[in-house]
């Protein structure tokens, strides 16, 4: 059974900068989507980005051009480049895979999380 590996996670200066990974292991041949998910402390869970085969990314209003998520088909690993990072980028990260029917995304592997804090 396929399952989802994140790693990358940690603490970071403002104005600093993390890259998660999350790693697909096993069989993951039904995945045209990957994406990551942020949750704060009493806050609801909120799409960080998203990319799904063939389409543009899609990002949180909140990124503002300060990260960049990518996918490694071959190794079905996706990426958030995170840059210019603030105290309220401080959150649980999770990522997502699954497929993107269009209409919305139906995601299938779940990762745990991996925490990511911005503090001096």
């Amino acid at each position: 059974q396929a399952q989802l590996m994140e790693s990358g996670g940690g603490l970071a200066r403002p104005g600093g900068s993390l890259t998660l990974s999350c790693a697909t292991l096993g069989s993951g041949s039904n995945i045209n989507a990957m994406g990551w998910y942020r949750q704060a402390p009493g806050m609801q869970r909120e799409l960080v980005a998203a990319v799904t085969d063939g389409s543009n990314p899609e990002y949180g209003n909140f990124v503002k051009g300060r990260f960049t998520i990518s996918r490694d088909n071959h190794k079905n690993t996706a990426y958030l480049q995170m840059t210019n990072l603030e105290p309220e980028d401080t959150a649980v990260y999770l990522c997502r895979a699954g497929q993107d029917f269009g209409s919305g995304y139906y995601w299938t592997l779940l990762g745990q999380g991996i925490q990511v804090t911005v503090s001096s």
